[in-house]
């Protein structure tokens, strides 16, 4: 059974930080691709930023929105992939989720592309 639980979510001012994690457990070893979507209160869920791997090294893709401030990364010992949040603005208070593809093989920006979803973590920013 395929579990993703996140962590680190919480309650911030303007101009913090957070680290997002995402516990992965089940995964088959096809699994390539994992990414982090947002969705805010009354809007779509949208997407964030993913990350892909494989003996050629790792992909990395970014939403306009957080390009230079947001960072993805996985340890692959640990089946833990992180998203470190740096000046974050109101804007950014979502719920995060974390997804994980059997079967894309590149950091897809598609939520349609993500087979497993997390539970979600919620971010709050305060202006």
């Amino acid at each position: 059974q395929v579990q993703l639980v996140e962590s680190g979510g919480g309650l911030v001012q303007a101009g913090d930080s957070l680290r997002l994690s995402c516990a992965a457990s089940g995964l088959p070893s096809s699994s390539r691709a994992m990414a982090w979507f947002r969705q805010a209160p009354g809007k779509e869920r949208e997407f964030v930023a993913a990350i892909s791997w494989g003996s050629w090294g790792s992909s990395v893709t970014y939403a306009d929105s957080i390009k230079g401030r947001f960072t993805i990364s996985r340890d692959n010992a640990k089946n833990t992939v992180w998203l470190q949040m740096n000046s974050l603005k109101p804007e950014d208070t979502a719920v995060y989720y974390c997804a994980a593809t059997i079967g894309a093989s590149y950091p897809s920006t598609s939520r349609y592309d993500y087979d497993y979803w997390g539970q979600g973590t919620r971010v709050t920013v305060s202006s």
